[in-house]
């Protein structure tokens, strides 16, 4: 029988590499995701904002650190799709990768990245979404219907900063489609007291391990904690 592998995917709002302690360091964020020991990453906030999007981690220093990118730059020097970015490394890959364009007052978007390693198969759907609670409620129909578009029958984890306070519009959405994974509080990152980043997964994942990863380092990286999901052993 062949051995049963542990998937852990993270989901992290980087805030551009600018931690809480006002300093910039793209090296610190993926300490944190080491910290972790996370195989796949969905990423927030991982493009500059204004002007043309620019990566926030260096290309060099993710190769370095053994990280592949999902295909959904919006432009050759983003990383991600209006800051949502997907990567993998050691034994994950990813098999395909789409952005999903989200209506919005300012630019917003989610990412799909469908990914294997070793006996798990997982379509990873990642997401920011809007301040406004109303377009919240739209993005979520959005994201709802772009993954009910997706060829297969893999089943989802969705994971992101949804800017949601309370279990109410965009999640009481994604609920209806997935069950949410319990998690505390991971925003804002010194003193934690709003669960914004949540994840959502299909039934066919089965029995998850997930938690907050808060050490002293993702206290100081980011403006969030990141979140985590194992799948498996």
């Amino acid at each position: 029988m062949a051995a049963v592998t542990a998937l852990t995917i993270a989901s992290y709002n980087i805030h551009k590499a600018v931690g809480s302690d006002g300093r910039a360091d793209p090296a610190r964020i993926l300490d944190v995701i080491d910290e972790i020991g996370a195989d796949a990453v969905l990423l927030q906030e991982a493009d500059t904002r204004l002007g043309i999007r620019t990566a926030v981690l260096p290309a060099d220093l993710l190769a370095a650190r053994g990280w592949h990118m999902a295909d959904v730059n919006s432009h050759p020097a983003a990383m991600g799709w209006h800051g949502n970015a997907v990567i993998v490394r050691g034994a994950a890959r990813i098999t395909h990768a789409a952005p999903v364009t989200l209506p919005a007052l300012e630019p917003r978007g989610a990412v799909i990245a469908d990914i294997v390693h070793g006996n798990h198969a997982v379509r990873l759907v990642g997401a920011h979404l809007d301040l406004s609670g109303l377009f919240r409620a739209r993005q979520a129909a959005a994201i709802i219907a772009a993954v009910a578009r997706q060829p297969g029958s893999t089943p989802e984890l969705v994971m992101g900063d949804f800017n949601e306070w309370r279990g109410t519009g965009a999640l009481a959405a994604f609920a209806r489609h997935w069950r949410e994974v319990v998690l505390t509080a991971s925003f804002p990152a010194r003193l934690p007291v709003g669960r914004l980043d949540r994840a959502f997964a299909h039934p066919a994942l089965g029995h998850l391990q997930a938690g907050v990863h808060a050490s002293a380092l993702a206290r100081r990286a980011s403006d969030h904690l990141p979140i985590w999901v194992r799948i498996g052993a």
